[in-house]
């Protein structure tokens, strides 16, 4: 057996700089640090951040007063801001700059007067978070037949922008249809879905076909690795999310001879190499990296970390 292991995979800078964020905010302040909402979508990364000591909420009435919090990578609204301010809570944010990007396009096309269609899915932290930047100027497109049931007019001044870990052929669909329909569509001057979520889809549209099966390591909650499995399905391979080696199943690998392992932004590399090592294991596979693009994106702490830094 052959593993066709993709790069890039895993991390991206974003996460890389959220994961560093919580760390050295427990190194600091020691536990308890409350978390709103998960840190990333990656139930082994949550997971062992609980056993350090964070705590992570859906809703700052459960953050005592005056406590440390950290807003995840996804972004958060004002309206949160507003009330962690108001129970005075120490507030770290750790949002991911290209998320912050989107934010402050809502915000411009807002005070600008537009109308603006946000292309994503309903639920999502990051759609919350960007919503909640102008909830009275925008709506919220989830695919193509959502474009036709919009009920404005066609002249309308309008504007799009776009969740950051989209399938790129999907809102690519989406945005052809706003603008096939909204003569004066208008749209930021650099696209929104993030570097690290075109690179990953870019190497399953090139490598998968090469397979006869493809394991995406990542979480069900994470949409950037739902995408790469929906698009290895769609280039005709069978495709699996799993989160670790212990779901891999061995009635999925009969004949099989060839394996294409990626992983999410979200997920870390301890995870590909246990399902490396299983499959090492069990069928004695052997690796073929198989780089598709370098990356060399970083991002800084948050601010109040870089000053806990500079101490």
């Amino acid at each position: 057996m052959k593993i066709l292991l993709a790069s890039p995979r895993g991390f991206c800078a974003g996460v890389n700089m959220a994961i560093e964020s919580l760390d050295l905010t427990l190194r600091e302040f020691g536990s308890p640090v409350y978390v709103y909402h998960e840190i990333v979508h990656n139930k082994y990364v949550v997971e062992s951040f609980k056993e350090k000591g964070a705590i992570f909420v859906d809703h700052l009435e459960e953050v005592p007063i005056g406590s440390v919090l950290l807003f995840s990578a996804h972004g958060v609204s004002p309206e949160i801001r507003r009330v962690a301010q108001e129970r005075n809570l120490n507030a770290i944010d750790a949002t991911c700059p290209l998320v912050t990007k989107v934010h402050l396009e809502a915000v411009k096309y807002a005070r600008e007067g537009y109308t603006i269609f946000l292309i994503g899915h309903e639920g999502h932290d990051e759609v919350i978070g960007t919503m909640g930047e102008a909830p009275d100027s925008m709506i919220l497109v989830e695919d193509v037949e959502g474009v036709d049931a919009l009920e404005i007019a066609n002249d309308a001044k309008v504007a799009y922008l776009t969740q950051t870990t989209l399938s790129v052929d999907d809102a690519n669909r989406i945005i052809e249809k706003l603008k096939s329909r909204f003569v004066n569509l208008v749209n930021p001057p650099k696209e929104d879905i993030c570097y690290a979520t075109q690179n990953r889809q870019e190497a399953v549209k090139k490598i998968a076909t090469q397979a006869d099966i493809c394991f995406v390591l990542g979480s069900q909650n994470s949409s950037n690795s739902q995408r790469l499995r929906e698009l290895a399905e769609d280039e005709g391979v069978t495709a699996y999310l799993v989160d670790g080696a212990a779901d891999l199943k061995v009635e999925w690998l009969e004949n099989v001879e060839t394996v294409f392992m990626t992983a999410g932004a979200s997920a870390p590399e301890t995870v590909v190499n246990e399902c490396i090592e299983w499959l090492v294991q069990r069928y004695g596979a052997t690796v073929e990296p198989v780089i598709v693009r370098e990356e060399h994106v970083s991002f800084p702490l948050p601010k109040k970390l870089r000053k806990l830094q500079a101490k």
